[in-house]
């Protein structure tokens, strides 16, 4: 007994080790991407581009948010920067649904875990369901507000110049383009990777207990294709919170147990894009009304891309399962090695806080109750 279970320990963890060989280059190159995104595009920035025109505000946010790494709760915070500062209704809820539904480090590791085909077919599904969302959001509005937006000029680097009362033309002497470049790949591997490495982890640890547990027969039986496999995974994935690249590790596991590539793409659209705490905040940012067109228009848009997927793959006659994971074969093994071990030692430090907080919190909930059982034995 005490052998069977190591064994399946053991298999787990080294399912869960050969997924992070073969995504770790990849999201290395995802976040070099981001720290570009940091120093060089700010949302705030182009926000005054998200106010005017019920359709073109829509298409420039969708657009601003698949490449920018943020998850569901993330995302939050910024979206209501937009709104403020101008944006739309419908600006605002498309921005909301593209940007944790993709980003520069999920596309990189779904090329490594998943195919070309799911890789192109994941950004491009966010991007149409939030073109539809906004759209739909605007066209409902009564009175579409036209407020021209002000965006934040301040310096993206140190905050040294707030844009206005500094001239542009001096500004841009205040730091090198070395300079630049290290504030966003510090940016990159401390605050974007802070966010997202306990998921990230947790999903790689989930993937390798899915190769390793579930029967391959269960997930093509339930989850093989169809409308009601869509449903499903539909209504696994709003109410969890995952983050767009974490949820990548555990649908390629899926898709390797027999899940379906179109009900796998539901579960990358729905989880990172919902989850209970975020829809709360929605209700505060955008009201019932734009929340109801941002889940209706979510769902609606997930079975049906879902859907067009499996025909997709039916009419190529291409087999996921053949497919899955082949461009990690051209990383050689020891750029995979090295950047594992990378990643691993970027993690550490952001682990280790998320670790103490998580035991802080408790010792402060069990510290009242703590006291006076010791009081008592006294």
């Amino acid at each position: 007994m005490l052998a069977s279970a190591v064994n399946f320990i053991v298999h787990a963890l080294l399912a869960a080790w050969h997924l992070l060989l073969d995504s770790s280059v990849y999201i290395i190159l995802g976040l070099l991407v981001s720290s570009a995104l940091r120093v060089f595009l700010s949302p705030n920035a182009v926000a005054k581009h998200l106010s005017n025109g019920p359709v073109r505000s829509v298409l420039k946010s969708a657009l601003l948010g698949i490449p920018i790494p943020l998850c569901s709760c993330g995302v939050l915070p910024a979206a209501v920067s937009l709104k403020k500062q101008g944006a739309n209704r419908g600006a605002t809820t498309a921005f909301l649904i593209s940007t944790p539904e993709s980003g520069v480090d999920s596309i990189a590791i779904s090329y490594a875990l998943l195919d070309p085909i799911m890789t192109i077919a994941r950004p491009l599904s966010a991007f149409i369901t939030a073109i539809l969302a906004g759209i739909t959001e605007n066209l409902f509005q009564k009175k579409a507000q036209q407020n021209q937006g002000i965006p934040d000029l301040t310096c993206p680097v140190d905050g040294c110049c707030d844009g206005v009362d500094c001239d542009p033309a001096v500004h841009l002497h205040h730091h090198s383009f070395y300079d630049k470049i290290m504030v966003g790949i510090r940016y990159a591997f401390t605050d974007v990777w802070a966010d997202i490495v306990g998921w990230f982890f947790l999903g790689v640890l989930l993937a390798g207990l899915i190769m390793s547990v579930i029967p391959q027969g269960i997930m093509e039986r339930y989850l093989g294709g169809g409308i009601y496999s869509m449903l499903i995974m539909l209504v696994i994935g709003i109410p969890i919170y995952i983050c767009a690249t974490a949820s990548t590790p555990i649908a390629a596991a899926m898709i390797l147990k027999g899940v379906s590539p179109g009900a796998a793409l539901v579960f990358l659209l729905a989880g990172p894009a919902t989850n209970v705490t975020s829809l709360t905040v929605l209700l505060g940012i955008l009201g019932k009304r734009a929340t109801a067109i941002y889940l209706g228009a979510l769902g609606m848009m997930s079975v049906a891309l879902g859907l067009a997927l499996d025909y997709v793959y039916r009419l190529l006659s291409i087999s996921p399962y053949a497919s899955i994971g082949k461009a990690a074969e051209l990383v050689p093994e020891w750029v995979q090695i090295g950047g594992t071990v990378f990643l691993i030692a970027v993690s550490i430090r952001p682990l280790w806080s998320i670790a103490a907080s998580k035991f802080s919190s408790r010792k402060k909930e069990a510290g009242p109750e703590s006291i006076v059982q010791g009081s008592g034995a006294a």
